[in-house]
């Protein structure tokens, strides 16, 4: 993603920094110069009066002698800084006609920087107008991919106070290119903040290009931190699906999952509603049937086929939705299991029945069992805990599932919780 396009000539035009009173009397120049303001010797004012009516023409071969002979004449630090003006004016003019003659044409900025330094080395630049041509400095060797250059410029542009929507991305880009990613990733996170407390919601390309540069270096804690970021920010069905697909759900995922996790995965698109097609619905089904819930394994595909994710004629799906159905009958009432995980020395039974209750929408039993198991123990907790918190969530029990989620420990469950937490922090 490219922040910014080559210099904005056309920009650079409508300020040109050349526009002083190069053409007024002598009397008034005079004035000038005993206001404080810029003394030019005679040489370089007689050579600038006769190039700047050419340049403003846009006349630029002819212009070229005329202000070189401005450069041969400057003298003073307020000749050069003519010069430079002329310069750079003359520089962007040539490179902007370019453009427009040939916009495919390969761009060569290097002129520019020359006079570019001499404008922001000059004592003669106004403070006014020094930020900007700092920015532009840094913007001519980021394109010219010299990042070292650039955000030393970029960061002296902050400094002197410039104000640029593309300067806090360009300055982590910068720093992108250079192998600072992790500084990078600061600069990007308090700059989304410092936009989003003003009020102003940082785009969603910031979280994207973050996701992506963290993924590129390996750096899994971060690109979890970026994906959570990124959906808290902009909570879409599509985007939820994409976050969870990456973290767990395919070659090469940023999570190895097994089962039980990937169930509880799939719990979590059924949620935030990204389920996004028949594969989804019949592949959460599968997991649903395969640890022994064929009340939640029913439910999955009857909402699947009611929302015609999963067509009417998926003989697959029907198949399995009579199996479910025909296994949950033959299961009956869950109450003489719940006796005995009562009565029984650890918590795995409860922790089991306590599955079924969450297969069967019973949320509020689902979580009296899970919390039965984490207190006779015997169990993986942070599964019962991830579990816990599922079952909350699902009641509304927002404060109740964050501080189950809180205990979850250990990759990849805690990552797994973290995603729960995003969620709950999506909800109204």
């Amino acid at each position: 993603m490219k922040i910014i396009p080559k210099l904005a000539l056309a920009a650079v035009l409508a300020t040109s920094v050349s526009g002083v009173a190069l053409t007024v009397p002598a009397a008034a120049q005079k004035k000038k110069e005993e206001a404080g303001g810029l003394k030019l010797s005679p040489e370089a004012l007689k050579a600038a009066q006769a190039a700047q009516p050419v340049l403003q023409q846009k006349n630029y071969a002819a212009a070229e002698p005329l202000i070189q002979a401005v450069e041969t004449a400057a003298k003073t630090e307020d000749d050069k800084y003519i010069a430079a003006a002329l310069r750079y004016e003359l520089e962007s003019g040539k490179l902007f006609a370019a453009q427009q003659a040939n916009p495919n044409a390969p761009i060569d900025e290097a002129p520019l920087a020359k006079p570019l330094d001499a404008l922001i080395a000059s004592p003669s630049t106004p403070a006014a107008d020094k930020p900007r041509y700092v920015y532009r400095r840094g913007a001519l060797a980021f394109n010219g991919k010299q990042y070292p250059v650039a955000l030393k410029y970029f960061e002296q542009a902050k400094q002197l106070g410039y104000n640029d929507p593309n300067l806090p991305m360009l300055i982590v880009k910068a720093k992108m290119e250079m192998g600072d990613v992790a500084g990078a990733n600061a600069d990007l996170a308090a700059a989304i903040d410092q936009m989003n407390a003003s009020g102003q919601k940082a785009p969603e390309d910031y979280y994207k290009y973050a996701i992506g540069r963290a993924n590129k270096s390996k750096m899994v804690p971060e690109t979890l931190s970026w994906m959570r970021k990124w959906i808290a920010a902009y909570p879409t069905a599509q985007n939820w699906r994409n976050a969870l697909v990456i973290y767990g759900l395919q070659p090469g995922s940023l999570a190895t999952l097994d089962k039980n996790q990937r169930l509880d995965l799939f719990r979590l698109m059924r949620a935030s509603k990204s389920l996004a097609d028949q594969n989804d619905y019949m592949e959460y089904a599968q997991y649903a049937t395969d640890k022994g819930l064929p009340a939640e394994a029913a439910t999955v595909l009857k909402e699947g086929m009611a929302t015609g994710k999963i067509p009417a004629g998926n003989a697959t799906a029907k198949a399995m939705l009579a199996a479910a159905d025909a296994k949950n009958k033959q299961e009956g009432s869950l109450a003489p299991t719940e006796a005995r995980a009562k009565s029984a020395g650890d918590g795995k039974l409860a922790a089991l029945t306590g599955e079924a209750y969450y297969g069967q929408g019973n949320y509020a039993k689902a979580a009296e069992l899970y919390r039965l198991a984490l207190q006779k123990g015997g169990i993986d907790a942070n599964e019962v805990n991830t579990r816990l918190g599922i079952a909350l969530a699902a009641q509304g029990d927002k404060a109740g599932a964050n501080a189950a989620f809180d205990a979850v420990q250990g990759s990849p469950r805690a990552e797994l919780a973290g995603f729960w937490k995003t969620y709950l922090d999506t909800q109204a």
